[in-house]
């Protein structure tokens, strides 16, 4: 079994200990298992935190070599610790380990937080959390039922309250029969001897993580967000550090954002409104007026038709995208008698085949013989058919396609 110090002390942030087990990939006698080519050691005593309850693990040095993951032994309580590389220790060799501080901080305000918003929503609406994850940038709870808005507002401010009265936060170690009578916010399924967290008269959990001596530490808890998820809530949430990091983008942005539009922080919203409403004027028009265009433009295509055995033929090349080659093709064939094959000028080429309603030909039958021979894909109906990708000059597409029209009766 390994002595985990962080149980009592999660400041410690280096340590010496003994190696009891450790392997090299070469397997000799003596040694300890490998994952991943990587060696993994076990020590009688450590400062490392190894996952478990939602934390993540800490990562840090042991002996000058890289720590890039610890793993918890239910088996026999032995930390192990997962070192990148061939490790060239020995068992009873002494070694020293200096923790990822900033790491550890960070994880300790994100997980006392947690508790802290845990215990307000059970306090104040009688809400459970079912599980908590912690991630590299925000921490989430799943709430057992959805809460409102109004809700999960003033969860945040009493958390805040608690956090900034500075309460102190004990660890103590009672056995289950001992923790079965005690007010424990939510019953722990481990056997055996419960380390108990204990924030004052808010909170009292059984947690193996790493907590801060104080609330005040945690600085702030924020919720940035939250979601519907199996039939509950989950709530992302910042503490501390993290919650300033979250404000100083959010400035950024909105700064941003105020200097572009040329408003104050507070006008961003109904400026931004104002935009979308103007934008969505200027599409309508937009619109508008390219109809009106398509229609003139097509009294000049019409004028141009040619005759041929299924009907008047419309074939051009033009400087156009999808949208205004369908649109010219549809205003044309709006007219009875009309076949319209329309190309762009751009390479690979875009192609639209449409006909009128008194007409027999199948557009989709034209457009899929042009595929067939200048490659690119598309479809459509019988009225009206659309590709791109054609590999050829407009004079040669139009000139088939006048041919495939052509044979139709």
């Amino acid at each position: 079994m390994t002595e985990r110090l962080y149980y009592t002390d999660p400041f410690v942030r280096s340590f010496d200990a003994t190696v009891v087990r450790a392997e090299h990939q070469s397997g000799t006698a003596g040694t300890a298992r490998t994952r991943d080519g990587r060696t993994i050691v076990t020590l009688d005593r450590s400062a490392f935190y190894p996952t478990s309850g939602g934390q993540p693990f800490d990562v840090g040095t042991l002996a000058g070599h890289q720590v890039v993951d610890v793993v918890d032994n239910e088996d026999d309580g032995s930390v192990g610790h997962v070192i990148e590389g061939d490790a060239p220790l020995t068992v009873g060799q002494s070694v020293h380990g200096e923790i990822d501080w900033p790491r550890r901080f960070d994880h300790m305000q994100q997980h006392s937080g947690q508790h802290v918003l845990s215990a307000a929503f059970v306090r104040l609406f009688d809400v459970r959390t079912v599980s908590f994850h912690l991630s590299a940038d925000a921490s989430t709870i799943d709430l057992a039922r959805e809460v409102t808005a109004g809700e999960i507002a003033a969860a945040e401010r009493a958390a805040n309250d608690v956090v900034w009265e500075d309460r102190p936060v004990h660890v103590s170690f009672v056995s289950k029969e001992e923790a079965l009578k005690l007010p424990l916010r939510k019953e722990s399924a481990r056997e055996g001897t419960l380390r108990l967290i204990d924030i004052d008269r808010w909170d009292l959990s059984a947690c193996g993580g790493t907590h801060v001596p104080r609330t005040g530490i945690i600085g702030v808890i924020a919720i940035a967000s939250w979601e519907r998820f199996k039939g509950g809530q989950r709530v992302e949430f910042l503490c501390g550090a993290r919650a300033l990091r979250r404000f100083g983008a959010m400035r950024d942005v909105v700064t941003a954002g105020s200097r572009l539009l040329s408003v104050l922080p507070h006008e961003v919203p109904p400026a931004i409104e104002r935009l979308l409403a103007e934008a969505k004027d200027q599409r309508r028009a937009s619109t508008q007026l390219k109809s009106e265009l398509a229609r003139y433009q097509a009294e000049d295509l019409v004028s141009s038709a040619e005759p041929s055995a299924s009907g008047h033929l419309v074939l051009r090349a033009i400087d156009a995208d999808a949208n205004t080659l369908k649109a010219l093709a549809s205003a044309v064939t709006a007219k009875p008698g009309l076949v319209a094959v329309l190309i762009s000028t751009s390479k690979p080429a875009l192609a639209v085949v449409a006909r009128s309603a008194d007409v027999s030909v199948s557009a989709q039958q034209v457009l899929a013989g042009l595929v067939a021979k200048f490659g690119g894909r598309g479809g459509g109906k019988p009225e009206l058919a659309q590709g791109g990708g054609l590999d050829g000059e407009p004079a040669d597409i139009l000139a088939d396609a006048k041919a495939r029209v052509g044979g139709h009766s």
